[in-house]
């Protein structure tokens, strides 16, 4: 005799198989991770379809980062139905994820007699399914949704299983929660991801300064036309300057690839520089000449002299050549928005 869903014990396997869900976190590669997590879970829980949502930071909706069985736009539009019932209000409330065949006197069974699963989840041929909901580091994440063409296929210990996986499927799905491992930024950095839809903050890092400035701002969206990997920059926030790295990735979550991440670290100007002598600098290491930098900078070509000559002495360095290739090699650079090409470093991110 086949014991009940609620009698059945947690399997060795079942263990492994949340362990290996759990070392998932590490990998770099969230979209891959995303899509393994669900293949554990399949192969520890029974299901005929699931879906694991992130929920977008600019829009608030969830979207599909890997499915069974789920087109990404079928479970994104049940997301977004779901979210406006009650019942979505139960799975956020619950730390034991609920099911659909729970004890009668529970939500669950006020589900199966519910609109939602009469109109959208047994037409589709489930009779049961479990939903939990996702959280890292104290925020809401999203979601994550598996479906039976049986009855009585969630039992206590398959909600406990799924329940111990949920952080883990949380890291997973965050969309924000990996630029500062992808880049291993200074947990003192200021940080922020700049998509075309706006500006996403990063869990542990205070705002980057830098964006409130709208030249600078000019200078993310020249960066993302370049298709580059990275730009080293200097730039003036009030009185004080800030060391400030704009990347791109092609790992981690859509959001990610598709976002530039900005941060920033309070400096110095390096081998004290003035502001001219880095402006002179910048124009020098763009192969300008004395003259040219002098039209630009409406000096006189004795003054640029000048200053070339003061930031020779303050680099230590022997040459105008040497000086530049300085300036280039350690990001020691200023460049307006339409200068930007000349100085975007290439390399992928590993």
């Amino acid at each position: 005799m086949v014991p009940p869903p609620e009698a059945r014990m947690i399997s060795h396997h079942q263990l492994a198989a949340a362990a290996r869900i759990g070392m998932l976190t590490r990998e770099r590669d969230t979209t891959s991770a995303c899509a393994q997590a669900l293949c554990e879970l399949a192969a520890a829980l029974p299901l005929d379809a699931a879906t694991l949502l992130a929920i977008d930071p600019l829009s608030g909706a969830h979207v599909q980062v890997a499915g069974v069985g789920y087109e990404p736009g079928d479970a994104e539009a049940l997301a977004a139905e779901f979210v406006g019932t009650p019942w979505y209000d139960n799975v956020v409330r619950q730390e034991l994820p609920p099911s659909i065949t729970e004890d009668a006197e529970d939500a669950g069974q006020r589900f199966r007699h519910g609109w939602f699963y009469a109109e959208r989840v047994r037409p589709a041929g489930f009779r049961d399914g479990v939903t939990g909901a996702l959280r890292h580091e104290g925020r809401l994440v999203g979601l994550v949704h598996l479906a039976a063409e049986g009855t009585n296929a969630y039992g206590t210990e398959a909600r406990r299983l799924l329940a111990s996986v949920l952080p883990a499927l949380g890291a997973l799905a965050d969309p924000t929660a990996r630029p500062a491992e992808l880049y291993d930024l200074p947990a003192e950095a200021g940080a922020n991801l700049v998509t075309d839809g706006g500006v996403v903050d990063l869990p542990g890092h205070r705002p980057a300064q830098v964006l409130a400035d709208d030249d600078f701002a000019c200078l993310v969206r020249a960066f993302e036309h370049t298709g580059g990997q990275r730009l080293r920059v200097l730039w003036p926030v009030g009185r004080e300057w800030r060391r400030v790295v704009l990347r791109r990735c092609a790992v981690g979550s859509a959001l990610i690839r598709r976002a530039v991440v900005v941060h920033e670290v309070p400096m110095e100007l390096p081998y004290g520089l003035s502001p001219r002598e880095l402006e002179v600098l910048t124009r020098a290491a763009m192969g300008q000449t004395n003259q040219a930098i002098a039209q630009a900078l409406y000096l006189s070509p004795r003054t640029v002299h000048s200053h070339v000559e003061h930031l020779l002495r303050k680099t230590g360095c022997a040459s105008r050549a040497q000086a530049t290739a300085l300036a280039v090699r350690d990001g020691v650079l200023r460049p307006a928005p339409e200068d930007v090409s000349r100085f975007v470093e290439r390399q992928g991110c590993a």
